[in-house]
C-alpha cells in the first residue's frame, strides 16, 4: 500500500501520522514551514484530550510537562467577585477518567514530533506547501507549491484554517471573521499580581471583553489571553502591538482584573475566524482532518483536542477497514461530524452568553451559573470530556481508566 499524504505539520497533523503508524500505515507528512514547530503559547487539554494521548501511545510523555489546574474559575470582570468555578481535582478525575491540564503548545507538539521521529512509518518533509490534489486511478496525487507531485493511497487535510485542501474541496471561500481581536502574552509567575496566581484556567468575563490566564511551563510563567470584541474587520495572526493598545479595550473592567494586563510584554494580536460548518469532508480519496474540517472560536478551549480525537477516529477506521482508504475516511466523517458541529456550533454560543454579555444578560449569566452544583456541572460536560476519538467513549482509547 502506497503512503498516506498528510498535509500540515501542526498537532493534527503529526498526530494522525502517529496514530497511522501505532496500526502499521504509513504515512508523509508535508509542512510548509520551513521548520516544524509551533507558534502561540498555553492550551487547555481536556480528559477527551488524554483519552486520545493515551491510544496515541504518547500518554506518558503528555503527562509529564502538563500542569494540573485544580479549577475552572468564572469570575465577573466588572465586578472583581467569583461567579463558580468547577473542581477538577479528585471527583472529576474519577468521573471523566482522566484530568484537566494546560500545557505549552509547542511542548505538546514536541511530544508527537519525537513520537513520528523515532517511528520508521512517518517521513517528515519540510518547505513543502500543499496547493491542491489531484485524483489518480489507484490513488491521489498533492501538488505542493513548487510544482512537485506527491502520490499516496489517500490525502489527509489537517493544513489549518486556511487550508488550500478545503478551499479545493468545500469550495466556500475565506474563513468568517468573528470581529474579536485576542491579545497574547507570557509572563514570568512573580510577575503575576500575587492573589491571582492561582492553580486555575482562570477567565474574567465582561460586556464585549474576557481575560483568560493559567500557569504554564512547570509554574514558571503565566498564560495571558486576553479578548475585545471590536469588530475587526479583517484576519490578523502574531502581530506586534503595544500594551497600551491592549488596555485600550479593558478601561471599563475591575481594577483587579484589568491589573493582570499591565504585567504582560511583548503582545501580538490575532483577529478570531472560523467557518460554518460543513457536511463534506470527503472527495474521493481525500478527507479534512482538525481545523481544516471544523475550525472553531477559541471559547470552548476544544480546537486541538477536536483534532487529535480526528486522528485517533482515522487511525481506527482505517485499520477496521484493513487499509481501504474510501471506507474509512467516510466511516471517519459519520463518526466525527455531529460532535465536532456541536462544539464549533457552541464555541460561538458561549462566546455570546458567557464570555462577552453585558447588563440584564450578564445578570442572568451569573444567576443560572452560580446555581449549579459540581455534579451539575459534571453533568453538563459529560457528553464532551467523557467522549472521544471512538465511538464507546474512554474505555474504548484507554483501555482502562488512568489518573494522574
Amino acid at each position: 500500500m502506497k503512503p498516506i499524504v498528510i498535509a500540515g505539520g501542526g498537532i493534527g497533523g503529526l498526530a494522525t501520522a502517529v496514530g497511522l503508524a501505532r496500526k502499521g500505515f504509513r504515512s508523509i507528512v508535508l509542512e510548509k514551514a520551513a521548520r516544524l514547530g509551533e507558534i502561540g503559547a498555553g492550551i487547555q487539554l481536556g480528559p477527551n484530550a488524554f483519552h486520545a494521548f493515551d491510544y496515541l501511545g504518547v500518554g506518558d510523555a503528555a503527562r509529564k510537562m502538563a500542569v494540573y489546574i485544580d479549577a475552572l474559575r468564572l469570575m465577573d470582570a466588572l465586578s472583581g467577585e467569583e461567579i463558580t468555578h468547577i473542581d477538577l481535582t479528585e471527583r472529576f478525575r474519577q468521573r471523566f477518567g482522566n484530568p484537566y491540564a494546560v500545557v505549552h503548545r509547542g511542548d505538546l507538539h514536541g511530544v508527537f514530533l519525537k513520537a513520528c521521529r523515532d517511528s520508521d512509518l512517518v517521513e517528515l518533509r519540510t518547505s513543502s506547501a500543499v496547493e491542491g490534489y489531484e485524483h489518480r486511478p489507484d490513488g491521489v496525487a498533492a501538488r505542493l507549491a513548487d510544482g512537485t507531485i506527491v502520490e499516496g493511497a489517500g490525502l489527509v487535510a489537517a493544513d489549518g484554517l486556511w487550508s488550500a485542501i478545503r478551499g479545493q474541496l468545500v469550495r466556500d471561500g475565506t474563513p468568517v471573521v468573528s470581529g474579536h481581536t485576542t491579545y497574547r502574552s507570557v509572563i514570568p509567575v512573580e510577575q503575576m499580581p500575587e492573589d491571582l496566581r492561582w492553580n486555575a484556567a482562570t477567565l474574567w468575563a465582561g460586556p464585549k471583553c474576557h481575560i483568560v490566564h493559567y500557569p504554564l511551563s512547570g509554574w514558571k510563567v503565566f498564560n495571558l489571553v486576553v479578548t475585545y470584541h471590536n469588530d475587526a474587520p479583517e484576519p490578523v495572526a502574531g502581530q506586534p502591538v503595544s500594551r497600551e493598545a491592549v488596555e485600550r479595550g479593558f478601561e471599563h473592567v475591575h481594577p483587579r482584573a484589568r491589573q493582570i494586563i499591565e504585567h504582560g510584554r511583548d503582545w501580538k494580536l490575532w483577529v478570531l475566524c472560523d467557518r460554518a460548518p460543513t457536511d463534506r469532508w470527503v472527495d474521493g480519496r481525500v478527507v479534512l482532518l482538525g481545523d481544516a474540517a471544523h475550525p472553531m472560536l477559541q471559547y470552548f478551549a476544544q480546537g486541538a483536542c477536536m483534532a487529535m480525537e480526528d486522528a485517533v477516529c482515522l487511525a481506527d477506521a482505517l485499520y477496521e477497514a484493513s487499509g481501504d482508504f474510501e471506507t474509512a475516511i467516510a466511516r471517519y466523517q459519520a463518526a466525527r461530524i455531529d460532535r465536532t458541529t456541536k462544539v464549533q456550533l457552541q464555541s460561538r454560543l458561549i462566546g455570546e452568553h458567557i464570555y462577552h454579555p453585558a447588563g440584564a444578560h450578564a445578570h442572568l449569566r451569573n444567576t443560572v451559573m452560580a446555581a449549579k452544583s459540581q455534579d451539575e456541572w459534571y453533568d453538563a460536560v459529560q457528553w464532551l470530556y467523557g467522549g472521544s476519538g471512538l465511538v464507546g467513549g474512554v474505555q474504548s482509547v484507554t483501555g482502562q481508566r488512568r489518573r494522574v
